[in-house]
């Protein structure tokens, strides 16, 4: 995909796509970013300039955990990080708001014939 195709996400985007990434078990970084990128079919990359700090931010909400550990494949340290109980509460709330958002400008956008 070409660069200018790519979208830039509306802030508190990030924060809620890498609590979902994290749905499913614990990833380091590098896996939350290609994680997202292959998601969307590389219309959304995350630079580590902006992942990193959202993963501190996240951390210090209390919202994900993180831990240095052995990567199986590698023998070489990474911070993978968990989901914690009040992130997925948060996560929770943010789809609610999402869905919402999404079918209200779905609405302005393509209004059902009267």
């Amino acid at each position: 995909m070409a660069e200018k195709d790519r979208l830039d996400l509306m802030q508190g985007t990030l924060d809620m796509l890498i609590l979902r990434t994290l749905v499913p078990g614990a990833a380091h970084g590098h896996q939350i970013a290609r994680h997202i990128q292959r998601s969307t079919e590389d219309v959304l990359q995350v630079e580590h300039g902006s992942l990193y700090p959202a993963l501190h931010r996240l951390e210090k909400k209390g919202w994900i955990a993180g831990k240095w550990e052995l990567a199986k494949d590698r023998n070489r340290e990474f911070k993978f990080y968990r989901l914690t109980a009040a992130g997925k509460k948060r996560l929770a709330a943010e789809e609610s708001k999402w869905k919402r958002l999404a079918a209200a400008i779905g609405r302005v956008m393509w209004p059902e014939e009267a």
